[in-house]
């Protein structure tokens, strides 16, 4: 088979991967919401993808032909420590702390790997050119395994545990239960989609990724005022209560220590509503330190057990808010007046908390 044969091989059998990593580039240049440091992990990370495409196109080929048997033992070596180095790199990607210790299991895996070549303890192949398992023959699908599980777990921890944010992961995770459950059951065979479904599974991830930024607020995770003025026009018939927060002392925060502890306490007063709240309620951070809960189908009595949860999470921090609520017990009220009557009791609720506090101002 000459060069050109391979060339137009490889492009018939990868066309779609290249489709989808071409549109991942575009995607990237055209970000803004990424700082330039994740931009540049992600345009290595597609690099990777594509140079590993190469090689297990190159490692089939070479099984087709049943020649070069030591070439291709190197391959299968380089495509089992490319997955867990891909998630490895995919966690460092994704998070702005991300800590290149992180990539150390990935490369201990590699190193195993490498011995393998000489040794056969991972993979060895025989003079009719099958492959046979060492004693170490599933650890590159132990490894993979063991990444996948902390990557979807991280992403969760960190989400807003809403369904918007849930459904992605989901199907992130079951891309890659697709790669480690599908070689098991379609043989060799997967791995020339392999590729395929790495390249996939990460850009529709980042497509939902860059949709849910485009309604989170930066600083506290929460949805912001953009996502609560589509929500309640999108939901209004289902909106059944609304709880108005306002946190008490920001700008003396702001003002004594600096904004950076301001944004500190907005991040923890934040994450006590994300911890108390369930899925079918949403939360909304509308200004500095405005926030609003959307309860759907939500009865007065669970209502009340919410506002006193919040409330009780938040008195184990250093912080306090002054909070008030509505609930639609007529079909009459409307979402307007409903939040007119929340705004109202919370506002009574911060001139109490400045009074008894003896605090001047907001």
């Amino acid at each position: 088979m000459g060069v050109l044969n391979i060339l137009k091989e490889y492009i018939l059998q990868n066309w779609a991967l290249v489709l989808v990593l071409i549109a991942f580039v575009i995607m990237l240049s055209i970000t803004v919401f990424l700082d330039k440091k994740s931009i540049r992990r992600m345009y290595a990370l597609i690099f990777v993808v594509f140079v590993l495409s190469i090689i297990v196109f190159f490692e089939f080929y070479l099984a087709d032909i049943n020649k070069y048997h030591n070439i291709r033992i190197i391959l299968i070596s380089i495509r089992y420590s490319s997955t867990p180095i891909i998630i490895s790199f995919v966690l460092f990607t994704l998070f702005k702390k991300g800590k290149w210790f992180v990539i150390i299991p990935a490369v201990i895996l590699t190193i195993i790997n490498i011995v393998s070549i000489f040794t056969g303890i991972v993979v060895s192949i025989n003079s009719e050119g099958e492959l046979n398992r060492g004693i170490f023959g599933y650890l590159p699908y132990i490894g993979v395994g063991i990444y996948s599980v902390v990557l979807i777990y991280i992403l969760y921890k960190r989400s807003n545990k809403q369904a918007a944010e849930i459904m992605p992961i989901v199907f992130l995770a079951f891309s890659l239960l697709t790669g480690l459950v599908f070689p098991l059951i379609f043989g060799k065979d997967y791995s020339k989609i392999f590729c395929s479904t790495i390249g996939i599974a990460l850009f529709v991830y980042y497509v939902f990724l860059i949709l849910q930024l485009t309604k989170k607020d930066a600083l506290t995770g929460l949805l912001n005022r953009q996502a609560y003025y589509a929500y309640i026009e999108n939901n209004h018939k289902d909106i059944t209560a609304i709880i108005s927060i306002d946190m008490n002392g920001l700008k003396i925060i702001n003002d004594t220590y600096g904004h950076e502890a301001g944004d500190e306490a907005l991040i923890i007063v934040s994450n006590c509503f994300l911890k108390e709240a369930k899925s079918k309620y949403s939360i909304f951070r509308i200004g500095g330190d405005e926030f609003i809960i959307i309860c759907k189908k939500t009865p007065e009595d669970e209502l009340l057990d919410l506002v006193a949860s919040i409330k009780k999470s938040i008195s184990e921090t250093n912080y306090s808010i002054s909070l008030g609520y509505s609930i639609k017990n007529s079909q009459d009220k409307n979402i307007d007046e409903m939040l007119k009557e929340s705004d109202k009791m919370m506002y009574q609720d911060k001139a109490d908390y400045y009074a008894k506090n003896n605090i001047k101002g907001h």
